[in-house]
Parts: structure tokens; sequence; C-alpha cells
């Protein structure tokens, strides 16, 4: 606290007082360290003090705790062998993930954009302004809202199409009468296989307008069939038919995880169940909806949830496809950008607004968090001993 601790703390709260002279940023960075170690400090000290009562009652009881050093030793291996284990994890967390969040949060109550760069303009502490311009300025309340439904609408849409999808090809190949099970599998593992930044270009490549092979090959041959007449189709110059292209990209793109689990989870099921089922004279889709299902989500439930607020980020499919195109909805944002590709343009572009950014990424944050607890618990997804 002498040699770092105290001035941390204070230039945290000024934020500097001399232009040039005075990083406001690096002093924001350094005051949240100096935060998470005041709170690890804290949480030590009430650990010690509580150890300590303890200990104090257990020599009132006139239990002498052996203090010798190949006692303690053996005490902590025994005992705290696991805490040795998550130590350095813990470590790695408040460093890889708690400091980082935390400057992110700093950062949206400041005024930290275009017009103000440290060290050549100070940063100062706005409160909730960041926040307040979201959703009461024209500008961004329009742009935010219109990004912010098309960021649901594909989250849903895109991932429940993935969930299904593999959710039924594993079904389907876990059948008996189907033959040639391996090559099926190696075939729906193939989206998996390839790296998805190359599977992404290609399919941008394929969808294009006028030389993509969509239009130029499939389309042409579709049209020979009867009563189809299906013109050439703007994938990548029409707003709805590139949303349209992208969330058949990304259910291309994460059906085989899908199929994988849920394979293993149907491979787990007593067939036994399904047989009593069968001789009691119940079809096939109720056996899924009373047998398969339930036991796909009992185990898959948590994994399908991080699928949905995977896809809320996910930014590579977005980006690399169209880069959030075509048009513009303002305020740097795509007709196709979802909120976190429209917060890295605005971080990218000429006129950075990082105090904006990080206020949106904390309302993603709340989403995510806050949608994916309550799904847990009304799934009772981690409740798997019951």
């Amino acid at each position: 606290m002498n040699i770092f601790g105290i001035s941390a703390l204070k230039n945290f709260i000024t934020l500097g007082s001399t232009p040039t002279a005075d990083n406001s940023l690096f002093m924001m960075i350094e005051g949240a360290l100096q935060i998470i170690i005041c709170l690890v400090f804290i949480l030590v000290f009430i650990v010690s003090v509580r150890d300590a009562k303890q200990t104090a009652i257990s020599i009132n009881k006139g239990n002498i705790p052996n203090r010798a050093f190949k006692n303690v030793v053996r005490l902590v291996i025994d005992k705290g062998f696991a805490y040795l284990l998550t130590v350095p994890a813990y470590i790695m967390m408040i460093i890889a993930i708690v400091f980082p969040v935390l400057v992110t949060i700093c950062i949206a109550f400041s005024n930290y954009d275009f017009k103000h760069i440290p060290p050549a303009k100070l940063l100062d502490w706005v409160g909730f302004e960041n926040f307040k311009n979201i959703f009461i300025l024209s500008s961004y309340r329009a742009t935010f809202l219109k990004v912010f439904i098309w960021t649901v609408i594909w989250t849903l849409v895109a991932t429940t199409l993935q969930i299904a999808l593999g959710i039924f090809s594993a079904i389907l190949c876990h059948q008996n009468f189907v033959k040639l099970k391996r090559i099926f599998g190696v075939i729906f593992l193939l989206p998996w296989a390839v790296p998805s930044f190359i599977t992404i270009m290609s399919f941008s490549n394929m969808f294009n307008d006028s030389a993509g092979a969509i239009n130029t090959q499939i389309i042409p041959i579709l049209n020979y069939l009867p009563f189809v007449n299906i013109g050439m189709i703007p994938w990548k110059t029409d707003p709805n038919w590139t949303k349209a292209a992208i969330i058949m990209v990304q259910c291309w793109l994460g059906f085989p995880y899908v199929y994988v689990l849920v394979t293993s989870i149907l491979q787990s099921i007593p067939i036994d169940v399904y047989e009593a089922a069968t001789i009691d004279g119940v079809n096939a889709w109720q056996r899924f909806t009373n047998i398969t299902f339930p036991s796909i989500i009992l185990i898959a439930a948590p994994t399908f949830i991080t699928q949905y607020t995977g896809n809320f980020n996910n930014f590579s499919v977005i980006y690399l496809f169209n880069n959030g195109g075509p048009g513009s909805l303002g305020n740097n944002a795509g007709t196709t950008d979802i909120l976190i590709s429209w917060v890295y343009k605005m971080t990218t572009g000429g006129s950075p607004q990082y105090s904006v950014v990080a206020s949106i990424l904390l309302i993603i944050s709340a989403v995510v968090i806050g949608v994916s607890m309550i799904v847990f618990k009304q799934t009772h997804a981690l409740n798997l001993e019951d």
C-alpha cells in the first residue's frame, strides 16, 4: 500500500490532473488492479480471522494443535490438497477474466472516446451517462434497438435450427434400419472437422450474387424440376436474404457438435425402455416425446444453453460472411450486424467510442447471464443428482 496501493487508488479516483503528463487510462487500469488486490487481501484476512477463531475455540476445549512443520505439511496435503490445485486456476481467472471485466466496467462509466484519448486528454467519470445515451439519444437508440432485435432473432432461429438438425440426424442414424452408419457419421462431422474460417469464406463465395455456385449452378439445376422457377437470389445485396444465408451457414457449422452429443446420449438409453414402450403400443412420436427427448434434455440442457449464448456473441459468421452488410443502420452498424460485431466496428472505426462500447458489452453480459440463469433454474439443468 505504501509503495503502490495508496497512490493507485488516489489516481483511480482523480484520473490525473495534467494532460500529457498523466495518462488517465493507465491510472484507471492500475486502480482496478489495486481494487482486486484489496479485495483479495480482505478475503484472506476474513478467512484468517475465521480460522483463528476456530483454533481458539479448539484450544479452549483443551485440544492443543500440533504446530510442528511436518504436521502442518501433512495437514495441508491431506485436507488442503484440493485448494493447492485450484489456487493457480483462481489466480489465472482473476488475471484473465476478473481484471479485464473490471476495467471494462470502469471504462463504461468514463468518457473514453475519440475526443478523449489519453495521454493527450484526461478522462473523467461520467456515471451512467453512456447507458442513458444508448436509450435516450435517438441515433444510438434506433441503431441499438434494430441491432438488438436482429441479434435475438439470429440467436433463437440459428441455434434452434442447428440443435433441431443435430437431434434429428443423430436419431435418424441411431435407427436399426439405417445402414452404413459410420459413413454417415463421418459425413456429418465434416463441417466440424474443417476450420470454420475456411467454411465461412467458402460459403461467402458460394452465395455471391453474380458468380456464386448457388445462383449459377444449384438454382439452374432446381429449375429443371416441375413447377420450380427460381430466379437469381440477391444473397449478399438484400438484407433479408443475407440474414437467411448466414442462418443456414451457422446451422451447417453448429449441428455436428449437437449430433455427436446426442448420439452419445442415445447410446446410453437402455433399449429395454423402448421395447417396453413398443409392447404397450406406443408409437414413434410418443416414444420420442416421452423417452428420447426428455433423456436428451436432462443431460444436454446446459450444453444447449451454451449454444444459444455462444451464437448471441458469434462474431465470426457475421463478420466474415458479409462484414455485417449489406447497407447501414447508422453508427457503423450494418443491416446484419449483431451486437458483438457492431461494437467491434465502433472500436476499430475512425471515431472509436470505447465508453459506449463498454456500456453495450455490459448490457450484453447482463442479458446473457440473466437469461442463462433463468433457463438453468427453470430447466433444472444443473440438478443432475435429481
